[in-house]
């Protein structure tokens, strides 16, 4: 392949949508980008503050002034700016977007501000690698050929349960399950659509911040976001500003003793040379070290076959087999030691005259521990296969039988501990299982029967599972192999019932519990020699830069997170998990679970690393703050920036003309209200107006994220506002959404797809993007974007907008209902949809306004508790469909749309489309209706009162409609089947109605019945109330009383269910349907309203308030 022949940037979208005729979507966008040029020129999303002139600086408090002048602000987690925004980042941004739009309509000052992320290392491996591929091929690449094509290699995933059954853990990687082909940098920037020429310019780190961040504010300003682009930034030294400001929230928290310096586990890559945290890794993001204890198990007599391939050296050495365990307390227990047949481990010198017997990757991290003499040095003196130790004698430490032998057990695995496991029968599942099926095979596992039979004896007692936990639950659960994938499930179960609930039955701590126990246990036998500390990666960690990660134990600056079980902060970890329990909207209950599991299992983080991108420590110059250590607070920074700054990188000065350097940390402190008084060359009036900024937009309103980030960032979000600020400027909402697929798949570019932000807009135009990630979904669950909805919204909004122009433009008035009628007769019928009457309005009018206003209120509710999907259904889809309705209603009655009820229609549509689809509200608006400011600017509508008789009318007129249609086509049905039937429906046919003038003296009984019982017990209980149903009534009021019983626990009241008065005249609402039938059902060319009496028999005998019966019949 030639170097300019690279992957070709639409390969990635191959398999999307292709639009064809364009003319609609043309015309969409035209006035799209009308709009938002206007919007932009007019600075209409430049909310501000109130000013120090408007109210006087400490002249209220900064509370009584949200109130006076309410407010609202929400942010995203800024995206990291190695590339373009995808439709994902687009999803995340419009749950933001429709919060600040309709927090607009709600009158208050909403700020939606922007910035970019590019802290951290993985904008400067790339920029490593052009370098380098520009060393091999060239400045352009030119010399690059296929045979150069690097191997396939598969990205890795986390397969295995988690170990710590007590910790919460991520069990999804960005990359997870995916295979991507290795290409070279260059291929990959090309990929995005850059010219080849230019690709050699990002061997620059920061040339990298020159191009994305400006492209994604682009791409952003094409979906006509109501971003303040004034307060964006990019995050590095490239802005000294937002360099500052980190400089003074990393002081901040060391002086308030949350950065502390000590050794510590850290995910470490060797080849980077430092810490590798989810932010500089290409795959394991959320894996933390998994620290074990160690248990040293002394070889006393090697297995023959291990002695024929020992060096005389190693035979009479110091050897230990090393296990790693969670469960140091259960040590009394072990039985025997087990290693798998097929691994081939490694011998390795620890210290002079010793060695351990472990996996090679166990000896790797353990490297990087300060275990083996030399820092990262490993030296491996011996290779062993397991199969070769079976039958080793070695020392147990703790064990009641001294020595134990080394055992084969095939689930064991490289990838896990050190690949040496200790047995431990009566409290682990596992072993009882695998120990078990050894004495039952010995000969087929090659070992003697003897030595899986030694005595197992009990360690420890819990209340549900006896003196042996792991024989109960194999033998409740019916293990009957080491294989069983339900052993999984028994393993948590010991464990977490021996932990949370355990007493030990052995040993010098007998009678206390295991949650004391254990790790005195622990330092015992490090203590005595016979353990030590041990970790790795809780799976499989790359970093950026294609590294296997290990554990490594670190001298390193970390904040101090996490629980005081995990070493943490006890008074700050209760302040964050108070207020998530009790402060914080997370908008369901699933996220609020997410961050208490969270809050569990965090501990301590690295705060600072070696390479990559970013502002320096403070106290440590030559270490950088890392990417998730630099975004905790920058919500805090919005609310200043426009002062500091005016362009990304803080080259052009601000509101405020302020330098850097006169951004000092007690300046900062007094701009967050941390202090009073600060002595600063910047004036007082500048100081105050950027204080004001502060304490009028925080706290901040809506944090929107994707779910993955309640595991770090969302989280030490939650946490240094929480350690910098009082109660009054704490995060109020975070709402966390799901993934987005694309089509019902996850976005992939090897498979074709993958949509960009740009595209998806290029494709579709602004609002119809946005009505779809609107119905893509909300909550925790992954979101689906389907373009096919996409591309329907662009007909239906050519369409409706269509309608409406003519509509306003084209109408035709006429004073009543009768001149509506002889106009129609004049013309035949034919031209009349812009023909619209005033004068009184008529029952189909004010059922159509009540349907309105119905769902005005509810569009309201799905806005205000950010249910989108919901929102655009009420908003749109069923505001249109209830206007089809009335045009049809109102057609069929020869009486025509009503001009003022359209108008409503109209307005109604654009204001509640505006926080969605913003655009084609605003053409309306100005074009359509003639208003003369933005929509932007507008409210809400009110909701008119809701009639519940019409609302009640219009569910009787959906559901009676319904089953006439449905009747119908059932006899259709039965007639292309040839079965009898009772009319041809082909044929001309007349239809009765029959309606109840009053419910059946039997239901009153019943009805009376269940009230007594209701008011007695509060509810029904149709058991009891069964024993006063006469049986010759029993098929008949016990589905009557059940129904009763569903619509009061439903919900309805009282009166609504036991009061059987039907809200209006089923008559009236009948003799209205009947012209609105005839044109509905095929070949109707009568219908007649006929009343029956109730308990009346023959035709109409099922008939009940509320519930007509009706027949069909042929006419000539």
């Amino acid at each position: 392949m030639a170097a300019n022949s690279g992957p070709d940037p639409g390969l990635a979208s191959e398999n999307t949508l292709k639009i064809e005729n364009t003319e609609k979507r043309d015309t969409l966008v035209e006035a799209e980008k009308k709009y938002q040029k206007a919007w932009i020129e007019n600075h209409v999303f430049e909310p501000n503050a109130p000013t120090t002139a408007e109210v006087p600086f400490g002249s209220v408090s900064p509370e009584a002034l949200r109130e006076q002048y309410p407010k609202f602000m929400g942010t995203i987690a800024y995206p990291y700016m190695n590339g373009y925004l995808h439709a994902g980042h687009a999803f995340t941004i419009s749950k933001v977007e429709y919060a600040t739009g309709y927090a607009r309509m709600q009158g208050k000052r909403a700020l939606f501000p922007q910035g970019f992320h590019c802290t951290g290392m993985a904008i400067k491996a790339c920029a490593d690698k052009i370098a380098r591929e520009v060393e091999l091929f060239g400045k352009n690449f030119e010399r690059y050929q296929e045979a150069d094509e690097a191997d396939e290699i598969p990205a890795p995933t986390v397969t295995d349960t988690k170990t710590d059954v007590t910790k919460f853990a991520s069990k999804k990687s960005k990359t997870a399950a995916k295979n991507v082909k290795a290409k070279y940098q260059f291929q990959i920037m090309q990929s995005l659509g850059l010219p080849l020429e230019d690709i050699h310019k990002f061997a620059d780190a920061y040339y990298w911040l020159k191009v994305f961040p400006q492209g994604g504010k682009d791409h952003l300003n094409k979906l006509g976001l109501r971003i303040d682009w004034r307060r964006s930034f990019v995050t590095t030294d490239a802005n000294p500003y937002y360099d500052s400001f980190v400089r003074w929230q990393m002081n901040k928290l060391k002086e308030l003793g949350k950065i502390k310096f000590g050794k510590r586990y850290t995910v470490y890559s060797p080849k980077d040379g430092q810490a590798c945290l989810d932010h500089d890794r290409s795959s394991g993001e959320g894996i933390n070290p998994q620290e074990y204890t160690g248990i040293k198990m002394k070889v006393q007599q090697w297995a023959d076959a291990a002695k024929e391939k020992l060096s005389s050296d190693l035979a009479g050495a110091n050897v230990y087999f090393v296990a790693a365990t969670l469960r140091p307390e259960t040590m009394y227990g072990q039985t025997c030691c087990f290693v798998s047949p097929k691994i081939t481990y490694g011998i390795f010198k620890m210290a002079e005259g010793e060695y351990v017997f472990v996996s090679d990757r166990a000896a790797r991290n353990m490297a990087f521990q300060n275990i083996f003499a030399d820092w990262g040095k490993v030296e491996k003196v011996g290779e062993l296969s397991g199969a070769n130790v079976i039958g080793t004698v070695v020392e147990a430490p703790l064990s009641v039988h001294g020595q134990v032998r080394i055992l084969p057990m095939e689930t064991v695995k490289a990838s896990k501990g050190t690949g040496v496991v200790t047995c431990v029968p009566s409290d682990s599942p596992d072993d009882y299982a695998t120990i078990t099926e050894l004495a039952k095979k010995p000969e087929y596992f090659k070992i003697q029967k003897e030595w899986a039979e030694l005595e197992i004896v009990p360690i420890i007692h819990t209340p549900k599972y006896g003196d042996l936990v792991a024989k109960t639950l194999v033998e409740q659960m019916k293990i009957n192999s080491p294989k069983d994938a339900k052993l999984a499930d028994a393993k948590e179960e010991a464990y977490k019932e021996g932990f949370y609930h355990g007493t030990m039955v052995i040993g010098e701590y007998k009678g206390r519990p295991v949650q004391e126990v254990k790790d005195l246990l622990k330092q015992k036998l490090i203590d005595s020699g016979d353990a030590f500390n041990y970790a790795e990666p809780d799976g499989l960690v790359m970093s950026r830069s294609g590294d296997e990660c290990v554990a490594a134990h670190l001298d390193q600056w970390f904040i101090n997170y996490g629980s005081p079980e995990n070493g943490g902060d006890s008074e700050w970890y209760n302040s964050v998990l108070g207020h998530v329990q009790n402060g914080l909207n997370t908008y369901s209950n699933e996220a609020k679970h997410q961050f208490e599991r969270t809050l569990g299992w965090l501990s301590q983080w690295a705060c600072a690393r070696s390479y990559g991108l970013g502002s320096k420590l403070p106290w440590d110059q030559n270490v950088l703050v890392e990417s998730l250590s630099d975004s905790t607070i920058y919500q805090s920074y919005y609310s200043i920036a426009h002062y500091l700054h005016s362009d990304l990188f803080g080259v052009e000065p601000g509101k405020g003309n302020i330098k850097p350097e006169e951004m000092t940390d007690d300046v900062w402190d007094y701009v967050f209200a941390r202090r009073d008084k600060v002595d600063s060359s910047i004036s007082q009036e500048t100081l105050q107006s950027m204080r004001r900024e502060f304490e009028y937009w925080y706290p901040l309103d809506l944090r929107v994220s994707g779910k993955d980030l309640i595991q770090n960032h969302l989280t030490f979000f939650l946490y240094v506002h929480i350690a910098l600020w009082p109660n009054e400027y704490w995060p109020r909402g975070i709402r966390p959404n799901g993934h987005l697929l694309l089509n019902g798949e996850k976005m992939s570019k090897s498979t074709g797809n993958f949509l960009t932000l740009s595209e998806s807009v290029d494709k579709f135009g602004a609002d119809a993007t946005r009505i779809a990630l609107a119905d893509a979904g909300d909550g925790l669950d992954d979101a689906n974007f389907e373009e096919t909805v996409a591309n329907a919204t662009i007909l239906k909004l050519y369409e409706l907008r269509k309608w409406c122009e003519s509509m306003s433009h084209d109408a035709q008035v006429v004073g009543s209902a009768e001149e509506y009628k002889k106009l129609w007769e004049e013309k035949q019928g034919k031209n009349m949809d812009t023909v619209q009457r005033t004068g009184e309005l008529g029952f189909w009018d004010k059922l159509f306004a009540n349907e309105m206003a119905s769902l005005v209120q509810e569009t309201k509710e799905h806005y205000d508790g950010m249910l989108y999907k919901n929102a655009i259904k009420s908003a749109f889809y069923d505001f249109t469909s209830a206007r089809d309705f009335y045009r049809e209603t109102t057609k069929a009655a020869g009486v025509g749309v009503h001009q003022d009820i359209i108008r409503q229609y109209i307005e109604l549509q654009a204001l509640l489309l505006t926080p969605i689809a913003p655009h084609w509200a605003e053409y309306i608006w100005l074009e359509v209706l003639k208003k003369p400011n933005t929509i932007q600017n507008a409210r809400f509508p009110e909701a008119a009162p809701i009639d519940a008789g019409l609302t009640a009318t219009r569910a009787y007129i959906r559901t009676t409609l319904s089953n006439i249609t449905s009747a119908e086509g059932a006899q259709q049905k039965k007639m292309a089947k040839g079965k009898a039937v009772k009319y041809d429906v082909n044929a001309n046919k007349a239809l009765t109605i029959f309606f109840a003038t009053k419910f059946p003296e039997w239901q009153d009984k019943y009805l009376e019945i269940a009230r007594e019982a209701f008011e007695k017990l509060g509810v029904i209980d149709t058991q009891t109330v069964a024993k006063n149903v006469d049986k010759k009534d029993m098929k008949k009021a016990m589905p009557f009383i059940q129904n009763i019983k569903r619509r009061l626990d439903s919900g309805e009241s009282k009166g609504e269910v036991f009061d059987r008065k039907l809200a209006f005249d089923e008559r009236s609402v009948l003799e209205e349907m009947a012209p609105l039938i005839k044109q509905t059902v095929r070949k109707c060319v009568d219908v007649q309203v006929q009343a029956v009496e109730a308990g009346a028999e023959g035709e109409g005998a099922n008939a009940v308030p509320g519930a007509p019966a009706f027949k069909f019949e042929n006419v000539a």
